[in-house]
């Protein structure tokens, strides 16, 4: 299975991902969305919208999607087989207010 995942470098939903990737194991691509500006574009041409993440498996886009949704895709596609392994962290939850604050950007004025 050959996943492209794109990805906030720190954000719940996209953490949300990756621990459900993590849980079976699987290898992906992990597309830093944010500071690649090429990146974030090439998950737009192919999910014709701009919101993350984004997963790709297999040629299949699944757009604005959390952890859960994902592995219920691979589930249901038959993909993975179940397992009992707990994620690390939540699969479907946002960022909390704080971190959002935590890492915004700066707005500088020059006047």
């Amino acid at each position: 299975m050959t996943i492209k995942a794109y990805l906030k470098p720190s954000c719940g939903w996209s953490n949300g991902v990756r621990a459900v990737l993590r849980k079976y194991s699987l290898p992906y691509e992990d597309i830093d969305i944010i500071n690649n500006r090429s990146n974030y574009e090439e998950m737009v041409r192919k999910s014709a919208q701009g919101l993350s993440p984004c997963v790709e498996i297999d040629g299949v886009m699944l757009a604005d999607v959390s952890g859960e949704e994902v592995e219920n895709y691979m589930l249901s596609n038959h993909l993975v087989a179940p397992n009992a392994v707990e994620p690390e962290i939540p699969i479907n939850q946002g960022c909390s207010h704080e971190s959002h604050a935590s890492t915004a950007t700066k707005t500088e004025r020059f006047f």
